[in-house]
This record gives structure tokens, C-alpha cells and sequence, in this order.
């Protein structure tokens, strides 16, 4: 399972929810019954937004990946992997394409079912890599009940990875290498909200211990690669330090080991190993050899040998998306978020937010991708895109135009405690774009120090309105301060 050798990784992004609490706030919460989660109160854990789930952060991935390139129409193929994804019977990676404007022409697929999903799909895209590029992106949700262990240590992100052929390609994909057992460490049957997990020195110890090392030295025998000459190792899935205790089994360096993210995120599922792929090119020189792994049900092992030094990217990447962070310090705003505790909002969020599927249908590209219009007689744009230009007048005149990366900033904003909203008070006001348009838009990810006027701001894809009825989220798109 050895692919060519210029089939590799193009580039690369990711998205980490900019909320952050702290474990100490969450043991505390529960200390009065379970005082023992005292132990695991270190660091802090990322955690979506009420209008944030397994789409719109793969959709933020994926605009990170792409940022610098103006050819995503050549990605023939869109992997979306998630055990999180908010729909069993749509498929998530449709939504997830319109919303990054790929071409209609493309396949794509969902990924489910472990957490070992990303990864996988990722070895899939560059063992079939042929004829274009493909966008592979892993993103997960996680959340665990309250007061479980998983509670502290679940986090929630998403990484995405361009793959293809070329002279741009900055990492050469090496091999592949596949375990597949019926090593049952964690679980949730369908319908099922929070992960049922085994006892963990059996994971470790008859588990983790047992496959990862073989797996991976089976892998590194094959391609004739001696350990010593793996640069950066990383192992997500299993218990905290199961990384380090496969190092050593397999006679790499502490040094080597690739950070595991559990200080600033926690365990971000099927998004887990491909964020420290992510790392690892942030931080890996010219012929450095990357080894990624993950268990679950077995082990996923990949390979890769570093061709350029991706040091000045053109996107944000995993450093970046780390330091934008908002601490939070309320726990039952974590709780409400992740419903589950149902606040009495009042008779204002009282509304029915049924979707027009049809309505959605015919104008997909302004509402998922963001597209407005130019004026060919003006030059005037506009959002949304109307028969006659609301500047000259000029009947179907309107050319597409995306808005999703134009630079904009606060024109004027209101903080409304009145409105409904999940997360009071609802910011609004009218989002001045430097290319002339201007749009009345919801604020979003606003810190304590709030918004101005003239604030940058960027666009974020995000979930408009909730239909707690049919279970139908409307996504659109909000702006945030940068």
C-alpha cells in the first residue's frame, strides 16, 4: 500500500473554537459531589458556540486550507470525516462543499463510524489521488455528560489537508498501514448522546500497547525507513500519555513526540490526528519523515517525508486558530450550549424557523457560499444579488461575486438584550465591506472588550437558526471581530 512518490499533501488548515474554559471551572462546578475530577482540572478545553457544530468548523477548516489559492474548482473529490456530523440521512459533505464554493462536479463522501475516520479517509484520498486534487476534512464536536471524565478531556476542531501531485506539494505521502480488530476500548450506539468507555489500563496495556507499536513498525520495515530517522511521531485515540509510552516502545525520542493538544483543546476525535499532521508541517524542515497514527478498533498508520519547509503559509493554520481564544468562565453557558440544560428564554424564542427547501435550493450559492453580486455597468456590489442593480439600476447586470474572503469592518452595531438569543446579548449591525457592499449581519465571537465602530472584522460560517420542530439548522454566514 505504497503510494508514488509525488503524491502528497498540497496544504493544510484548521479551525479551533475560539471558546475556552478551563478544567479548573469545570471541576469546581462538580466538586460538591464528585471531588475527584480535581486531578484532571489542568489546562483548558475548546468548546463550540451554540450556532457552531461538525460543518461549520470543517467549513472554516476548509476555507484555511484553500486561503492563497484561487483554483478550488480543480478539487475533484471532498472527504468529510466525522463522528459528530448533525445529520445520519444528508450528507454533510454537500453542505460542507457548496458552503467552500467547490465545483458541482466534484465527489464526495461522509466518513463515520471511529474516531479513526480522519485519518483513514485521509490514507483513502491518497492511495485513489487521481486527476485532481481532493480536500480531506475531519471535524468533531465532542462532548461527554457532565461530571464523566470526558467532560474535561473531549475537545471540539477541525483540520483539513489538500491533496495531490505537483511540484507544491509540501509533504510526499510514503505508505499506509491498516489494523483492523474487534478491540472495543469506547462506544455510543446510534441515538446515543455521550461515549460508553472501557477500563483504561486495559486499553493501555492490552490495547494501545500491544497494536500501535506493531503496527508501526510493520510500516516503517516495509518502506525500509529506520526509526531513528522519524522526526515527528504523533498517536491520537486512548488513554492521556498512551503517545509517549508507544514512543518509547518503539525507541523514539520524548522529543520526537508530536504534542497531543490535551493543554489547550482535549481529544478532538476524528479531527485529532490530522491536527497534529497539521503541527507537524508547521514545525518540520525539508526531509524530515512524520509519522501519524490513531487507534481505534485497531491502528491507522501513515507516513510522510517533508519536501519543503511550509514556515510562511498564506493560511492561518493550527498556531494561529490556538491563540484566537475567548476564555469563558461560565459554566452553564458551556452546558446550555451543548443543550444540556433548557433555559426559559421567554415568549420571544417562541418562533417557528422552518426552512424553505426550495427557496434554498434555487439561490444555494448566496446563502451557503456567500456569493453575492457585481454590477457589469457599475461595478457596484452587492449582497444578496437582485434582477436590478440597487446602484445604477441596471436590469440583469449582476455578475457572481464571493464575499466570504473580502475584508470588511463594523459600520454600526447594536448589543440587544431584548431579541432572543442563545447567547445574549445578540450583536448585529451593518458590516461595511472595503469593496462597497454593505450588509446587515449578526456579530459573533464578540470578547469582553466588544466591537467599534470601523472594528475588522472576518466572515465565519455558522448556524443561522435552529428548528427544534424538524430538526433542519439553517446555516448562513456571521461576522466576527479578527
Amino acid at each position: 500500500m505504497t503510494a508514488s512518490s509525488d503524491i502528497g499533501i498540497k496544504s493544510f488548515g484548521a479551525y479551533i473554537p475560539r471558546r475556552r474554559m478551563p478544567r479548573a471551572v469545570i471541576a469546581a462546578a462538580h466538586a460538591w459531589a464528585l471531588p475527584a475530577l480535581k486531578s484532571l482540572a489542568k489546562g483548558e478545553k475548546s468548546f463550540c458556540g451554540w450556532d457552531e457544530d461538525a460543518i461549520t468548523m470543517a467549513v472554516e477548516a476548509g476555507r484555511d486550507c484553500l486561503r492563497g489559492a484561487n483554483d478550488s474548482a480543480a478539487i475533484v473529490g471532498l472527504r468529510f470525516a466525522s463522528t459528530t456530523a448533525p445529520y445520519a440521512d444528508l450528507q454533510n459533505a454537500a453542505i460542507v462543499g457548496a458552503a467552500l464554493r467547490l465545483a458541482e462536479s466534484r465527489s464526495s463522501a461522509d466518513l463515520s463510524g471511529s474516531v479513526r475516520a480522519g485519518l483513514s479517509a485521509l490514507g483513502q484520498s491518497l492511495e485513489e489521488s487521481a486527476g485532481g486534487d481532493q480536500l480531506v476534512i475531519a471535524s468533531d464536536r465532542r462532548s461527554g455528560k457532565p461530571g464523566s471524565t470526558q467532560e474535561l478531556l473531549y475537545g471540539s476542531g477541525a483540520a483539513a489537508l489538500r491533496i495531490g501531485r505537483g511540484d507544491d506539494v509540501i509533504a510526499t505521502f510514503l505508505g499506509r498501514e491498516s489494523v483492523v480488530v474487534p478491540f472495543i476500548d469506547h462506544f455510543r450506539q446510534s441515538g446515543e448522546k455521550f461515549d460508553y468507555h472501557w477500563e483504561e489500563r486495559w486499553v493501555r496495556d492490552e490495547g494501545i500497547s500491544k497494536i500501535v507499536p506493531r503496527t508501526v513498525a510493520s510500516l516503517l520495515r516495509r518502506l525500509g525507513i529506520d526509526v531513528a530517522r522519524v522526526a515527528h511521531f504523533a498517536l491520537a485515540g486512548g488513554p492521556a500519555g498512551s503517545d509517549k509510552l508507544v514512543a518509547k516502545a518503539l525507541s523514539i525520542g520524548p522529543e520526537r513526540v508530536l504534542p497531543d493538544l490535551q493543554a489547550q483543546v482535549g481529544d478532538t476525535g476524528a479531527a485529532h490526528p490530522l491536527l497534529q499532521l497539521t503541527a507537524a508541517l508547521e514545525r518540520a524542515a525539508a526531509g524530515d519523515i512524520v509519522v501519524v497514527a490513531s487507534f481505534s478498533q485497531g491502528c491507522e498508520v501513515l507516513a510522510f517525508q517533508v519536501r519543503q519547509s511550509a514556515s510562511n503559509p498564506p493560511n492561518r493554520g493550527l498556531q494561529a486558530t490556538l491563540g484566537r481564544r475567548i476564555e469563558e468562565s461560565a459554566y452553564l453557558k458551556m452546558l446550555s450550549f451543548e443543550g444540556e440544560i433548557d433555559i426559559e428564554w421567554g415568549m420571544r424564542a417562541e418562533t417557528d424557523n422552518k426552512t424553505a427547501l426550495t427557496q434554498l435550493y434555487r439561490i444555494a450559492d448566496q446563502i451557503l457560499g456567500f456569493v453575492g453580486g457585481k454590477c457589469q455597468s457599475c461595478e457596484a456590489v452587492q449582497f444578496p444579488r437582485f434582477p436590478a442593480c440597487v446602484n445604477c439600476g441596471a436590469v440583469d447586470s449582476q455578475q457572481p461575486y464571493p464575499l466570504a474572503e473580502e475584508s470588511a469592518k463594523v459600520a454600526t452595531y447594536t448589543a440587544d438584550w431584548l431579541q432572543y438569543s442563545p447567547s445574549p446579548p445578540l450583536y448585529m449591525g451593518l458590516v461595511q465591506f472595503d469593496n462597497g457592499a454593505r450588509l446587515l449581519m449578526e456579530i459573533v465571537d464578540v470578547g469582553q472588550s466588544g466591537v467599534e465602530v470601523d472594528t475588522p472584522l472576518t466572515m465565519n460560517f455558522r448556524i443561522k437558526e435552529r428548528d427544534r420542530q424538524r430538526h433542519y439548522d439553517r446555516y448562513f454566514w456571521k461576522a466576527a471581530p479578527i
